[in-house]
């Protein structure tokens, strides 16, 4: 597991700063003079087994502390760390915080810029339209992550920060999967549209099944809707066309995140790629 040797700070607590391996600043990132995702300067707090040992391993991140309790401590093979109570731990989280015995505080990654993912050409991209349940979202970057979508879009409001909620439910699939921020979605619909990209938004009155929608284009950009709301009007007319996730009557749709997951699966399949790619 994850090794680190952290130092006291000037609270007590257990922590350490690192810099980021390899990084270089970029002419695009002064010039564009990009803030992380929380819009915010400062560092956030990564909760949970699976999402603070994915942001410790991380080398691009700047961690600030790491607090453990002894038995998460020797559950994840941390040595030579200073452990805390349970109520130190729960002292220093946001209150409900299901943090399992750890937690990092770290700066924020730096989001993506639209035009970046457009130059990679992914086979897919998601983009959220306005999905603003932090478990959602993390449950979204963990399908995102198994199978091999390469960023997820979101816009600048109107969409979860992330940080704790999402990073635990993400499962660390938020150290793996790019995060991209944009003031409007449907000009940046546009713009994957000009870049190449079938804008496919998923849609329970879609007239293309999914399967079809992935076998007839690639790269694709899938838009999904907020929950209860789906697809905002603009948003579903900036799209391409529109798909859907057959499903029997009986029930009227899915959950935004459940969805993500099939279509995912679905678009792996179709085109080989993620878990489906041939070795």
């Amino acid at each position: 597991m994850v090794q680190r040797h952290p130092r006291r700070n000037g609270n007590g607590l257990i922590g350490m700063k690192r810099s980021p391996r390899n990084h270089q600043e970029r002419p695009h990132e002064r010039r564009r003079g990009r803030k992380p995702a929380t819009g915010e300067n400062g560092p956030v707090w990564i909760w949970g087994t699976h999402a603070s040992a994915a942001t410790l391993a991380n080398p691009n991140r700047v961690i600030h502390q790491l607090l453990a309790t002894e038995n998460a401590a020797h559950r994840m093979g941390l040595s030579e760390v200073e452990t805390v109570s349970i109520k130190a731990l729960d002292q220093a989280l946001p209150g409900g915080a299901v943090h399992q015995g750890i937690a990092v505080q770290a700066d924020p990654l730096e989001p993506l810029g639209l035009d970046e993912l457009i130059a990679q050409r992914p086979a897919l991209v998601a983009v959220l339209d306005q999905v603003a349940d932090p478990h959602n979202l993390g449950a979204i970057f963990r399908s995102a992550a198994a199978f091999g979508v390469a960023g997820l879009v979101l816009q600048n409001r109107h969409a979860p920060s992330v940080t704790g909620i999402v990073g635990k439910s993400a499962a660390g699939a938020i150290e793996t999967v790019a995060e991209v921020r944009v003031v409007n979605i449907a000009r940046s619909l546009d713009a994957l549209s000009a870049g190449g990209f079938t804008v496919t938004g998923l849609a329970g009155g879609g007239s293309v099944p999914l399967e079809t929608a992935f076998a007839e284009a690639s790269p694709v950009a899938l838009v999904l809707g907020a929950e209860g709301t789906g697809l905002r009007p603009a948003v579903a007319k900036a799209c391409d066309r529109l798909a859907h996730i057959p499903i029997l009557a009986a029930m009227e749709s899915l959950n935004v995140s459940n969805a993500a997951a099939i279509a995912f699966h679905e678009a792996a399949r179709v085109n080989r790629t993620g878990p489906f790619s041939p070795e």
